[in-house]
């Protein structure tokens, strides 16, 4: 498998080091909290959920929570803070890239965060089929598309994680056929790590 694996991802958080973690929820969650695009009552899926603060944030809002990483650790601080916080969300352990929802329990939106841009993009084309299959006509794809590109770039190298989500690129993989995309500019939110997210709000055909 090109890029991190599982057991990448077990020993940073098993050590503590995840520097893209904000210790909160990012913000933009709370602001589509607030504008009403989430809704107390809707299954929100969010993979690649690592230490699941916004799992917590959604539970307490009112909405159906599930959370999905790779890494045990990641699992086992997801849950353990849903805990402390008295919060009931479902976190499992599952590969993104082959994980099947319940037919009876199908996200109507997905939070896209850090899941994307953890990726190899040589990956990117199975995660982006797997969004489309998992939420249905009208599902959401809330996405913060991380921009995260460097200098190597101009010579062709693939760097990451993060991995830099081009618009262009991004707009190849969930083309117009299939999402209803907003009219840019995009949202950009700040990361104290030096990089910049872009807010859409992606909508299924």
């Amino acid at each position: 498998m090109a890029g991190p694996t599982q057991d990448f991802w077990q020993q940073r958080f098993e050590q503590g080091q995840t520097p893209w973690d904000r210790g909160a929820p990012h913000p933009q969650l709370q602001a589509w909290l607030d504008a009403g695009v989430l809704r107390p009552g809707q299954r929100v899926l969010v993979p690649g959920c690592g230490n699941g603060h916004e799992l917590q944030s959604l539970a307490r809002h009112g909405l159906i929570a599930r959370g999905l990483d790779y890494a045990p650790a990641a699992v086992a601080r997801a849950r353990q803070g849903l805990l402390e916080a008295g919060l009931g969300a479902d976190v499992e352990e599952a590969d993104v890239l082959q994980w099947q929802p319940p037919e009876d329990a199908r996200p109507g939106v997905v939070y896209e965060q850090t899941c994307l841009c953890a990726l190899h993009p040589d990956h990117w084309q199975v995660y982006a089929a797997q969004l489309a299959r998992w939420l249905p006509p009208g599902g959401l794809l809330l996405a913060l598309f991380m921009q995260a590109r460097r200098e190597s770039a101009a010579q062709g190298l693939v760097e990451g994680p993060p991995y830099h989500c081009d618009i262009n690129a991004m707009r190849a993989l969930f083309p117009a056929t299939l999402w209803e995309w907003p009219a840019p500019p995009y949202t950009a939110i700040a990361h104290a790590q030096g990089w910049q997210e872009l807010a859409l709000a992606l909508r299924r055909r």
